[in-house]
């Protein structure tokens, strides 16, 4: 189906945080859009706010008769959604046109310049700085975000005025494979998806295969001494980046005082006393990335420096809700070992000597399973742990699989509890914290409202 015979498009899975940046494109487009979700949530809200159609019941009834029409009607759906999805069923024993959510993004993308950040972390936040970056200045351009942008209130960017898309290349169930980028970040590459890659190799090698996708006269940006090999077409430049190191890099690092400033050091320019938005240590490196790609696409130094310093961030990245010398409250997204770790490190510089505590809320069976020694190790850096029941996400229970095997592999001298998502607020409601950040992909971060509600008459 071509893009000029779409009439309706209907999203099984419409509230995920990728198809709903689709969903938008779509209801810009002015094409009637409808869908179902498992359940309400604000992005679905907002999302029947902008024009769409969205139910919460898997049944084949609730579609609108509009929306089952096989030879106009695109549907889209997300690996997330079981088999036996009886709506999912209907279209597929209906002749209808299927396409997963990557298909859809490669199609709407891929005669763009894309400017795609892929890796295991700082997807988000860096694609979200591209963005920023551009839109600030004369550039401009579009974007599909893995998160919303606090600058814009969204996860989707509509442009006319530039040919460059901002795209996050997920690497789960393959789907940065359906990208044709121009220039492209690879931030990390640390194992994750063991489910889908069966094997750390194999997930090496799908990273390998997506900068094979490269234009040729494009360009790949990659972090330094990361585990892969890249195989890029002839004519595609190869460039480095890093905190202290590679062609694009920090120097001159000046943290205190709740800032940080630095230099940026780049072939194509040096730009002095850059003033982080969100001044935590990770976004050194995730600002050289974005202030790379936004360089090589023409912006200039005083736009560069003025739109850094006025970032503010990806909601559920480093989200700060309540900040006082007396407490601090903040979510951030965090779910794999290393994204823990960074933020326990970020944590550790800001609030130096204060008592850091964590609620972790692990996502899915196969990773807490795949991963859970390494877990362990990162929340260890934190001086106190309250671990809740594994968020399922797609996936069915695994025997022997529970929090508890990170909780006992804890190093002695952290504190620690288990707790459930059910009474969480309760435990929150009965003890004293000085930093509390929720960390995880799952649910948990739908509590953090009421627990600032609890919490700040005590900041």
């Amino acid at each position: 189906m071509e893009l000029k015979d779409i009439k309706t498009v209907y999203f099984v899975g419409a509230g995920g945080i990728g198809m709903s940046a689709i969903v938008r494109y779509f209801l810009e487009m002015k094409v009637p859009v409808a869908g179902y979700d498992r359940q309400p949530s604000h992005l679905t809200e907002q999302l029947v706010k902008e024009g769409a159609q969205i139910h919460y019941e898997d049944d084949p009834e609730l579609i609108p008769e509009q929306f089952k029409q096989p030879k106009s009607t695109l549907v889209v759906y997300t690996p997330a959604i079981p088999d036996d999805h009886k709506e999912l069923n209907y279209f597929r024993n209906g002749g209808f046109e299927i396409q997963k959510r990557a298909q859809v993004l490669g199609t709407l993308t891929n005669t763009r310049k894309g400017l795609c950040v892929a890796g295991t972390h700082g997807k988000t936040t860096t694609t979200t700085m591209i963005a920023h970056l551009l839109n600030q200045s004369h550039v401009k351009c579009g974007a599909f975000l893995g998160g919303i942008s606090k600058n814009y209130g969204t996860n989707y960017l509509y442009t006319d005025q530039s040919d460059y898309v901002a795209v996050e290349a997920d690497e789960f169930d393959r789907s940065f494979h359906q990208l044709r980028p121009y220039i492209s970040v690879v931030t990390a590459t640390d194992p994750d998806h063991l489910d889908v890659y069966g094997t750390y190799d194999a997930y090496l090698e799908s990273f390998r295969k997506y900068t094979s996708l490269i234009k040729s006269d494009g360009a790949l940006i990659v972090h330094t001494g990361l585990a892969f090999k890249p195989d890029l077409k002839p004519g595609v430049r190869l460039l480095t980046y890093g905190r202290d190191n590679g062609d694009f890099h920090a120097e001159n690092i000046h943290i205190g005082g709740g800032e940080i400033e630095f230099d940026f050091f780049s072939p194509l320019g040096q730009i002095k006393g850059i003033q982080l938005g969100v001044p935590v240590d990770v976004n050194i490196e995730n600002g050289v990335a974005a202030m790379a790609v936004a360089q090589m696409c023409g912006a200039d130094e005083d736009e560069i420096r003025d739109a850094m310093k006025s970032f503010q961030g990806v909601v559920r990245r480093f989200d700060i809700t309540i900040k006082t010398p007396r407490l601090v409250l903040l979510s951030d997204y965090a779910h794999h070992p290393k994204e823990i770790q960074r933020c326990a490190e970020s944590l550790r510089g800001v609030f130096n000597g204060r008592k850091l505590t964590a609620i972790f809320q692990p996502h899915l069976y196969t990773r807490t399973r795949d991963l859970y020694q390494g877990f362990a190790k990162s929340l260890s850096l934190f001086d106190e742990v309250i671990l809740s029941e594994i968020y399922p996400a797609r996936e069915q229970p695994i025997p022997g699989v529970t929090s508890k095997l990170i909780y006992d592999n804890l190093e002695p001298g952290v504190q620690k509890a288990m707790v459930s998502k059910a009474d969480m607020l309760e435990y929150v409601k009965n003890h004293d914290f000085d930093v509390l950040v929720v960390l995880g992909a799952g649910n948990m971060d739908d509590l953090v409202p009421q627990m600032a509600d609890i919490l700040r008459p005590r900041s």
